[in-house]
């Protein structure tokens, strides 16, 4: 099993930047896809951004341009850099992985992710 730990969260003013991390244990994650969700109040959890096992990346056409997501295979950690943040990003940020070996494909739904972290919350002021 894996368990994922996200942290860096909190209240920035619109136009400001955060950077989140997302921690796993239990076992290695460098040969698996992984995944940035967030939730807002009232709403579906949704697509961020994804990471291959290579460090391709994809990203969610309302976040793309402003943040970057990377990993570190030696820390099996996960991040997410956020920048030119606005109140509309305001939500649960959750990050996930898949049990896909090696895939270079971009796992863009809830459905493809076998791991979950409990989620930090992001709150962008106006």
């Amino acid at each position: 099993q894996v368990q994922l730990v996200e942290s860096g969260g909190g209240l920035v003013q619109a136009g400001g930047s955060l950077r989140l991390s997302c921690a796993a244990s239990g076992r290695t994650i460098s040969d698996n896809a992984m995944g940035w969700f967030r939730q807002a109040p009232g709403k579906e959890r949704e697509f961020v951004a994804t990471i291959t096992w290579s460090g391709g990346t994809y990203y969610a056409d309302s976040v793309k341009g402003r943040f970057t997501i990377s990993r570190d295979n030696a820390k099996n950690t996960m991040y997410l850099q956020m920048n030119s943040l606005k109140p509309e990003d305001t939500a649960v940020y959750v990050c996930a992985a898949t049990n896909y070996y090696r895939s270079n494909t971009y796992a863009r739904h809830r459905n493809e992710y076998d791991f979950w972290g409990q989620g930090t919350q992001v709150t962008v002021s106006s």
